[in-house]
């Protein structure tokens, strides 16, 4: 159970970490790419706003995802994975959200696979 602890909580740092820091970096170009994702949908006039709640999220996610990485290898902590496993489940829900919304019903299903795997992470870190 140890292993599937430490490799859930290391794989939701690396994904969301990742994820946030990319559109830290780029946030110009991000903003484009959603700008034309969105621009036909109800949502076309939020995606700055959009871009910064998902960044604010995701960044915490991998950041409590790592922490909890490193505390589950020292001490055997789980409080920061567990964390970091709920901000994540919250973010997916909002990617999802967006994609539904946007009619990218093929990129809402390539979350289907990060949602379950979060939802696993939420079980074995209780």
């Amino acid at each position: 159970m140890h292993w599937i602890q430490l490799l859930t909580a290391a794989f939701l740092a690396v994904l969301f970490l990742q994820s946030g820091l990319d559109k830290l970096i780029d946030r110009d170009g991000n903003a484009a790419w959603l700008r034309e994702h969105f621009q036909a949908s109800p949502l076309a006039g939020q995606v700055e706003l959009m871009l910064t709640v998902v960044t604010v999220f995701e960044i915490l996610a991998g950041t409590l995802s790592g922490l909890g990485t490193v505390a589950l290898l020292l001490w055997g902590g789980r409080s920061f994975a567990y964390a970091g496993a709920i901000v994540a489940g919250v973010t997916i829900v909002m990617l999802f959200l967006g994609q539904r919304v946007a009619k990218d019903y093929a990129g809402a299903a390539v979350l289907v696979p990060y949602f379950l795997l979060t939802l696993v992470a939420l079980q074995v870190l209780q």
